[in-house]
């Protein structure tokens, strides 16, 4: 293990990260709030935290193996997530506790989008402005962003990139150079969020609020600067422009990057991914609004359509934003809802869930084995779009899943037994654990009324749900620290 190297680049980071803490500074003086100072006693507090673990081994040069890059994304996450709560410690109103403001910290930067916090009408703008910035810096990952713009890590960014993006098959790059690639992403990215605070804004929101909701938006977070979240605003075109940027944000980036470059839409219609994707956003929308109206909940044709649509791409993409109180809609529409989540967006997209690719690769391991029973002898491989699948990676897949329901139940039973009953505690893993955010039982409206250790339990479901498990679970093993 290269500790000089990984101590080096965590300080980095940390330096780098303590910047973002000056934005919110700029939006205090300008809407006159008094949340500004804490916000400088928290940069200062980050960049000579970040410069102490930093200047020991400023000369570390060597370079980044596979087991240091998992280790600096861990490591990073959990520091991270600690001075990021800095803020919202230190900050008078509103009044938090170490537990909530690292809880609201974590939510925001995983994008998941749980929340502490009620009032948030009347919060300072530079709190709810802070709370949306972690969540886009979240969204695609700071971990990418620093590979993107500190080639200072040279070659081991991609041990870094590998530790960082989301799904089954990692090593894929769109450019020769890793940093290249970083950059490319975050291109789109930065791209998509200018394009939906635009279209927000367009649509009739205020500047503020098109921005913020476009950080949130894009990043699938799920924080809005309203309690009511987009129910406030009580606009079917504001609505239907989020549904389009959800459903974006929930497909590969790296197809998003192929179909610009070579300016085509074959990337989208050849990825089979994407053609999974599609149907099971369509499926659970049609289930939705056809429920939705057959059960009378809504007596408006557009209602119907609309609220059934955006809270249907809004929980199946895990966002987590909301017009109704889908919790409260009759019959199994709730539970339909939730397990969407589940499924979640494609891999490589700011999603969270178990990604569509797994799914499929789960549904198309189970159809050899029903072909396997009629023909054993044969040798039946897996394919997708046509290419045969490694062994290694469907192998990977039902590791992932296998692990994943192991954790779940674990979670589950540590929420119940810090006093949740077991709708709540199975909504409030799956609302972490998936980094959805909106749950059903008492946490519907928030995490505001769940006591600490289950607060702690979520924190760690919203870590395992960002890094995919396995790059937290891998720490934890044994053979990663043996020579």
């Amino acid at each position: 293990m290269n500790w000089n190297v990984v101590q080096r680049i965590l300080g980095l980071l940390l330096m780098m990260f303590s910047f973002t803490m000056l934005p919110p500074v700029a939006i205090s003086l300008l809407y006159a709030d008094p949340a500004w100072l804490p916000f400088v006693e928290s940069f200062l507090m980050t960049l000579a935290g970040g410069a102490l673990i930093w200047l020991p081994v400023r000369g570390a040069r060597k370079d980044l193996r596979l087991r240091d890059g998992f280790l600096v994304v861990a490591s990073f996450w959990t520091v991270l997530g600690t001075f990021g709560a800095l803020p919202l410690y230190f900050v008078d109103v509103p009044e938090m506790s170490f537990i909530d403001a690292l809880f609201e910290s974590m939510s925001g930067l995983t994008t998941t989008g749980a929340t502490v916090l009620a009032g948030l009408d009347d919060l300072p703008k530079s709190i709810l402005w802070y709370r949306q910035q972690l969540q886009w810096l979240g969204g695609m990952g700071i971990i990418v962003l620093a590979v993107a713009v500190l080639p200072m890590l040279g070659v081991g960014g991609m041990q870094l990139y590998r530790a960082e993006m989301p799904g089954p098959v990692k090593d894929t790059k769109l450019t020769p150079r890793i940093t290249e690639t970083a950059k490319a992403l975050w291109y789109v990215y930065l791209t998509f969020t200018v394009t939906c605070a635009l279209g927000y804004k367009l649509a009739g929101m205020d500047w503020f609020d098109a921005i913020g909701h476009s950080f949130a938006t894009v990043a699938i977070g799920g924080f809005s600067t309203h309690d009511q979240s987009f129910a406030y605003f009580d606009n079917d075109a504001v609505n239907l422009i989020a549904v389009v940027f959800m459903f974006l944000a929930g497909v590969n980036f790296s197809l998003h990057f192929l179909s610009w470059r070579f300016v085509q839409i074959r990337h989208y219609l050849l990825d089979p991914e994407f053609r999974a994707y599609v149907g099971m956003l369509l499926v659970v929308s049609v289930v939705v609004i056809v429920s939705l109206y057959w059960l009378g909940v809504y007596t408006d044709g557009d209602e119907v359509f609309v609220t059934g649509l955006f809270q249907a791409v809004s929980i199946a993409t895990t966002t987590g934003f909301t017009t109704a109180n889908y919790a409260l809609w009759p019959g199994a529409l709730p539970v339909i809802l939730v397990f969407a989540s589940f499924i979640g967006g494609s891999a490589g997209s700011t999603a969270g869930g178990i990604k569509v690719i797994r799914w499929l690769l789960i549904y198309k391991q189970g159809m050899r084995e029903v072909a396997r029973l009629i023909h054993p002898n044969a040798e039946i491989p897996v394919k997708l779009g046509g290419s045969v699948v490694p062994f290694r990676v469907v192998d990977a897949v039902w590791g992932f899943f296998a692990v994943y329901i192991v954790i779940f139940g674990l979670m589950l039973v540590l929420m119940m037994a810090s006093g949740l009953d077991q709708v709540t505690a199975f909504s409030a893993v799956a609302a972490t654990l998936n980094n959805l955010g909106a749950g059903i039982g008492e946490v519907s409206a928030g995490f505001m009324d769940v006591n600490d250790s289950a607060k702690w339990v979520a924190i760690a479901g919203m870590l395992l749900g960002r890094l995919e498990i396995f790059t937290l679970l891998v720490l934890v093993t044994p053979v990663f620290w043996r020579h």
